[in-house]
Order: C-alpha cells, then sequence, then structure tokens
C-alpha cells in the first residue's frame, strides 16, 4: 500500500511557525505508531503465553491508539487520505476486537503488517517538512 503525501505536503506550506507545529504533530503521531506497533507485539507474546489479562491491556491500548489516530485526522486538508486512513484505523479496531475474542494470530499479524507500513510512510513525512522547520521544533 501506497499512501499519497498530498494532503500532508499541504500542511509544508506556510510560515516557520506552523511548520514547527507540523513536525511535533509528525513526531507525535511518530510516538504513537511506535507504540501501537509495540502493543500488538506485546499482545503476540501474550497470546502465546496464554497470558490473557496482560494481553487485553495490549490489545485495549493499541485500539486506544488507533482511535486517537482517528479523532486528530484533519478531513479538510487531508482529503481523500485521511478518509482512508480513518477507514483503515477502524478496520484495525474491528480486527483488534476479533483478535483479543478469539486470540486470532493471523488477525493480529494482519493489523501489525498494516500499521507497520502506515508508521513507515509516516517515518517519510519529515522529509516533506522543510528543514528549518524541524529544527525550529526542537
Amino acid at each position: 500500500m501506497r499512501v499519497h503525501f498530498k494532503a500532508l505536503e499541504s500542511y509544508s506550506t506556510g510560515s516557520t511557525t506552523s511548520q514547527a507545529v507540523v513536525a511535533n504533530r509528525v513526531e507525535l503521531i511518530q510516538m504513537l505508531f511506535d507504540g501501537l506497533i509495540d502493543s500488538l507485539s506485546s499482545a503476540r507474546g501474550h497470546i502465546e503465553r496464554q497470558s490473557i489479562e496482560e494481553k487485553s491491556k495490549c490489545l485495549t491500548r493499541a485500539s486506544r491508539i488507533l482511535v486517537g489516530l482517528q479523532g486528530a485526522l484533519d478531513f479538510e486538508q487531508g482529503g481523500d487520505l485521511a478518509a482512508n486512513l480513518h477507514e483503515l484505523y477502524g478496520y484495525g479496531i474491528r480486527r483488534l476486537l476479533q483478535v483479543n475474542v478469539h486470540n486470532d494470530l493471523d488477525a493480529l499479524q494482519e493489523v501489525h503488517s498494516l500499521m507497520s507500513e502506515v508508521r513507515e510512510a509516516w517515518r517519510a513525512v519529515p522529509s516533506l517538512v522543510p528543514a528549518s522547520a524541524l529544527s525550529a521544533a526542537h
């Protein structure tokens, strides 16, 4: 899956202040994806060890992150990309419910793979934001 960044590029136009805000948002989203992937990996280990309570905690955390990512989408500026991500995150949440109920490792792997692809796309975003904005954000 290739994610197109036209909507994200629109964020990088404007003043240095707004670019710094974008850089901070991108870092936050990257951290959320890191937490999401970590939770999914931990859930796999808990399923394999039959640690049901810990599995549920990890899957709940992952679902909450996806809900947060959905809520952070800007449909005005994000257009089709935001709508597609909203659908993808919703799909991930539904699949995680299946994982939690059935200990479905295939569904867990599917969500892990999908979200890893999106995380990699977000890692490319800093190259779309001018370096001056990234240094101003720190």
